[in-house]
């Protein structure tokens, strides 16, 4: 954070000046500024967030809930049709009438049992106008009572097992975001670093060829040297400025896209530093594997997509046939004034018990309950089969990881000898004792020996990333991802 903070002045203090400040980066640096700052990283936190708010809500709605339900002014004036029993007919008659009401309620949902508990309390208030004008008040001081569906479909009992999981594999997911941002940030770091490098070695190439042109300018006037070799001096002199050029267009690209995936301004120019030869990590395949099993957000997917195959079965055998209980005991009055509204109150008891039972459907909900199981089976085989996929990626990815611990040894040692074996040929070329075809042997092999330490580097922290992204586990701290994670964004 305080790196952040860093580069945020510096960027702030680059926009004021309009001049170009110069920051130095290594592949840390890089990797926290673009969990910090880059798009992917906002897009990530934010589905993340998303994802928070909706397991709060679902916490919530297993708390009481208290609701307040009104209906402050209702007036009708209108003609409506009334049945006069004195002459046996229907008249229309005209009605003025004034209606207010109010409420409330306590609900609290039964994730066991799948029904609703509820306390509540109402009052109602209605006036009628003309020839019989007349006032009422209905209360109901207090009501308690229970629905449920007997025997039916419980969806309180799935979201129970359903929504922590997915909370966690949105938590999950997010931290494998983070690490795909780890990942993509070492390939726009090593982009640049290659870029660099050969930008370094043109401006250097260009020194080093106008200097052994001038010497075999001196050399070919003593005969030492044919024209031939001359030419092909005067011609590597050349080549160097036009491979600058070129070297500097790569530069531009890389550090703009660099720049660009950082989120950084336009007139900031970076400089890399290179990591130092890493210290050889063990990972266990075994282990790599068992961590995997336990945090990658892939097996929590298979296991939530399973869960609702299961929940879709559970549902479309229930809906077969629905029995549904409501029953409430309390107390209720009716008066023409508010106080005697409440005085003296009768009881009141409702059960009800309502049945559906299909007698001729042509299939349908048996056609739900197969379609429901086939796509129970299909979960579950397709989750075998991409737990197999991932299981075959990270022991590749870790075989990738074990090649590359060798490899970057060996290729330190060899650039370090390809720069030796360079300078010498070099100084053996200016006193004559040796010919322009081992000189530009000697020079080839310099810049592929570069190349490859490079690229040993960029593969070795590729896979590092990636082996971190598909366990979720830090093999260097012996830790898993995300505790600082859970404190900061956890409920």
């Amino acid at each position: 954070m305080k790196h952040t903070l860093l580069i945020i002045l510096l960027m702030a203090f680059a926009a004021h000046s309009k001049s170009q400040v110069v920051m130095e980066l290594n592949l840390k640096q890089a990797i926290e500024i673009a969990a910090d700052s880059s798009l992917q990283a906002f897009i990530a936190k934010n589905l993340y967030l998303a994802s928070h708010w909706e397991f709060r809500s679902y916490k919530a709605s297993r708390l009481p809930s208290l609701n307040l339900d009104m209906t402050p002014l209702q007036y009708y004036r209108d003609i409506t049709r009334r049945y006069d029993s004195d002459n046996n007919i229907d008249i229309y008659r005209e009605q003025q009438s004034l209606y207010s009401s109010g409420g409330l309620s306590i609900q609290q949902n039964v994730d066991i049992t799948g029904g609703t508990f509820f306390v509540d309390s109402d009052l109602t208030f209605m006036r009628n106008f003309g020839d019989n004008t007349y006032t009422q008040y209905t209360s109901v001081p207090i009501r308690v009572g229970y629905s449920q569906s007997l025997f039916g479909f419980n969806s309180f009992k799935w979201e129970r097992k359903i929504e922590p999981l997915k909370y966690e594999k949105a938590k999950k997911t997010y931290l494998y975001e983070r690490e795909s941002i780890s990942e993509e940030a070492t390939e726009y770091f090593f982009d640049l670093a290659t870029a660099q490098a050969e930008y370094d070695m043109a401006k250097e190439n260009i020194v080093s060829t106008d200097s052994l042109y001038r010497i075999g300018e001196e050399r070919f006037k003593i005969m030492s040297i044919p024209q031939s070799d001359l030419m092909t001096l005067r011609l590597d002199a050349l080549n160097a400025r036009n491979s600058l050029k070129t070297a500097e267009i790569d530069l531009k690209r890389a550090m703009f896209a660099l720049a660009s995936f950082l989120n950084l301004e336009e007139n900031v120019q970076i400089r890399l530093k290179l990591p130092e030869v890493p210290a050889i990590i063990d990972i266990p395949v075994n282990e790599a594997l068992l961590q995997a099993k336990e945090n990658n957000p892939d097996y929590l997917e298979y296991k939530q997509s399973e869960l609702e195959a299961e929940r879709d079965i559970d549902e479309a055998k229930k809906s077969v046939f629905n029995v549904s209980l409501y029953a409430s005991i309390g107390f209720n009055q009716v008066a023409d004034n508010f106080r005697k509204a409440y005085k003296d109150p009768s009881r009141q008891d409702i059960i009800t018990i309502g049945l559906s039972v299909p007698i001729i459907d042509w299939g349908v909900r048996k056609g739900k309950v197969n379609m429901a199981q086939n796509n129970l089976n299909v979960a579950r085989i397709s989750g075998q089969q991409k737990a197999r996929v991932l299981n075959n990626d990270i022991i590749m990815t870790l075989n990738d990881f074990g090649i590359q611990k060798d490899l970057i040894q060996s290729v330190d040692e060899a650039m370090d000898i390809a720069i030796i074996a360079y300078n010498s040929t070099k100084e053996r070329f200016k006193i004559g004792k040796a010919d322009l075809s081992a000189l530009t042997l000697s020079l080839n092999r310099h810049k592929e020996a570069q190349q490859n330490y490079i690229s040993a580097l960029k593969n070795y922290w590729l896979s590092y990333y990636k082996i971190r992204k598909l366990t979720l586990f830090d093999f260097e701290k012996r830790e898993k991802l995300g505790v600082e994670f859970d404190g900061k964004y956890g409920l």
